[in-house]
């Protein structure tokens, strides 16, 4: 059985950092670019105030979040792919809800502007 990795901040760094990159290169307009990058910024503040046994919890939420705004930016729109990921993203988000509630917040404005992007 293959051993759990342990989430680190540095890799929610650098998988905030990759998101960044993709969005900036993307083929998206400048105030959707400005948008999802003002969102980013806001998640990476407020998974930075998770205590340490939140590991899993903010893995969750980077992963999807990654995963919803690949598919978003995309030059080929995959619509089923964008709606399971953000389904997973959202989930992510409503675990949060009670205990971190900003956070949750966040979630479900990347969620909303990622599915209102016209795909």
């Amino acid at each position: 059985m293959r051993a759990a990795m342990r989430y680190s901040p540095r890799m929610f760094e650098n998988t905030i950092a990759k998101l960044e990159q993709e969005i900036q290169g993307g083929a998206l307009e400048p105030a959707r670019k400005a948008e999802l990058l003002a969102l980013l910024a806001r998640l990476r503040a407020e998974v930075a105030t998770l205590p340490p046994g939140e590991d899993e919890q903010a893995r969750s939420v980077s992963g999807f979040a990654a995963l919803s705004a690949h598919e978003a930016t995309r030059s080929t729109s995959r619509p089923k792919l964008l709606e399971v990921s953000l389904r997973g993203l959202a989930a992510s988000g409503q675990e949060l809800e009670l205990t971190h509630p900003r956070l949750a917040e966040v979630v479900n404005q990347l969620c909303a502007l990622l599915s209102n992007m016209g795909i």
